[in-house]
């Protein structure tokens, strides 16, 4: 990797202002022309590129969005909130702005997408532009991915009756601005996820406080399966009662999981039946319990993450949905070292943990005796030097790229981005910035995985 750009020094060149307020030397990118000869190879359709970041600025409500591939700024935009989180949409189109208190989920077109056009790949590149496409509902809290659909989970409000829902959307739903956009509404609110899986959606359900085993009511005890069929997602199955005081889940290839207060549920799939299994919280977990779940399509076995709430030292466990086992994983941090941000990297062959220290842990998945498990496997210097100095204000946080495997670390303190190689395991300076990041997300067209049965 290179060092990339100093944007004070094309501060001039650029107004980093909100968009529509002022005007910018942005040079806008043609779309991307088939040519009318005949084509013989995919590859004439298809765009290399190292995608483009997203960062988001502490001190406002601006998002810049900068190219990978020529070190340039391509536009500054003002979202409608302060505070918003903002993630990647399921096929990296989009960068996802969630407003969980002003009920409104926004959509950064990053500019860069891939369409199916069956006898070929067909790749597009244009100039990132704010999406007029929004999603509103009450207190919109877990945005999940998984194989091409977004489901925004609404835990709803007591104080004014508003139940809980579920809106379901594909990147193409999206850039269509869809009108009817797929919804599952309950009756009642809840602090809840959904799974979306193909036609099914795999989301949580709140009983009646006389019948929940939840010792806080919110929070739902059970899991339901719902198709979609005929405009509409219909019950097909429930699990009433297996999972008290559910909180967090994921799923990859064969399962769906479900962070319970006693242990964690398992939905083992087989066309599209499931069956439970329940895994029963181990001692290494002491008084706490599995809140936040991780899940990749290319790994087995599910990471599950135990912590206080409000923060303090984790505890991660490896949880087997093939031996319906849970074991402690030793991610040897540093003295004192407290974990601040997770994810799997570009195909789901590293799982990483940064700390507040400026390390990056990578976790390995590996086989034996028929089963998948995670173990430790690199630790990288990342960002030490302004550990330090972290303001309680202040966090580390990182995206993985989709196309290499590199990871992009934010450093308030530095008012940089760092790039990781996890394949050399070096860091280098990628972005130095005139403005404090409170986060970055990559946007673009990820790159194409293919993974040995043996390997996870």
């Amino acid at each position: 990797m290179k060092t990339r750009l100093t944007l004070s020094a094309i501060a001039s060149a650029l107004l980093l202002a909100g968009c529509g307020d002022a005007e910018t030397n942005i040079v806008e990118l043609d779309p991307i022309e088939v040519p009318e000869d005949d084509h013989d190879h995919d590859s004439d359709y298809e765009i290399e590129s190292e995608g483009r970041l997203v960062v988001a600025d502490a001190a406002s409500n601006t998002l810049t969005v900068f190219d990978l591939d020529d070190d340039s700024v391509l536009d500054t935009f003002s979202t409608t909130h302060d505070g918003s989180s903002v993630s990647a949409s399921a096929d990296y189109r989009f960068a996802v702005i969630n407003s969980r208190a002003n009920g409104l989920t926004e959509f950064l077109d990053g500019g860069l997408w891939r369409e199916d056009h069956v006898e070929h790949l067909h790749d597009y590149e244009e100039a990132p532009s704010l999406s007029d496409f929004t999603l509103e509902g009450s207190q919109p809290t877990h945005v999940v991915t998984h194989d091409g659909q977004l489901a925004v989970f609404y835990d709803g409000d007591a104080d004014t009756s508003m139940p809980a829902a579920v809106k379901v959307v594909t990147d193409t739903q999206i850039a269509s601005e869809i009108t009817d956009v797929p919804t599952l509404e309950f009756t009642v609110n809840m602090h809840g996820v959904a799974e979306p899986r193909g036609d099914m959606l795999i989301s949580t359900v709140r009983r009646d406080v006389a019948e929940s085993r939840s010792a806080n009511p919110i929070l739902p005890d059970s899991v339901a399966v719902y198709h979609w069929h005929d405009g509409e997602y219909e019950e097909e199955q429930r699990f009433d009662g297996e999972c008290a005081d559910l909180h967090g889940a994921a799923q990859n290839e064969i399962a769906v999981a479900f962070g319970c207060s006693d242990g964690v549920l398992i939905l083992n799939e087989a066309d599209e039946v499931f069956t439970s299994t329940f895994i029963d919280n181990i001692d290494g977990l002491g008084d706490l319990r599995i809140g936040t779940m991780y899940g990749h399509e290319h790994a087995e076995a599910f990471i599950g993450i135990a912590s206080q709430h409000g923060g303090g030292s984790a505890i991660l466990a490896n949880v087997s949905p093939v031996t319906s086992t849970m074991s402690v994983i030793d991610w040897q941090p540093e003295t004192d070292a407290h974990a601040v941000s997770y994810g799997f990297s570009m195909g789901g062959e590293f799982f990483a943990i940064l700390d507040d220290k400026g390390f990056v842990t990578l976790l390995e998945a590996l086989e034996e005796d028929g089963d998948t498990h995670w173990e430790f496997a690199h630790k990288i210097d990342v960002a030490s030097a302004s550990a330090a100095n972290l303001t309680d204000d202040q966090s580390f946080s990182m995206a993985a790229s989709q196309h290499e495997e590199a990871l992009f670390v934010v450093d308030p303190v530095a008012q940089a981005i760092l790039a990781v190689d996890l394949e050399s395991e070096t860091t280098e300076t990628l972005l130095e910035l005139d403005f404090e990041p409170a986060g970055a997300v990559w946007l673009g067209i990820a790159e194409e995985h293919e993974h040995d049965d043996h390997d996870h």
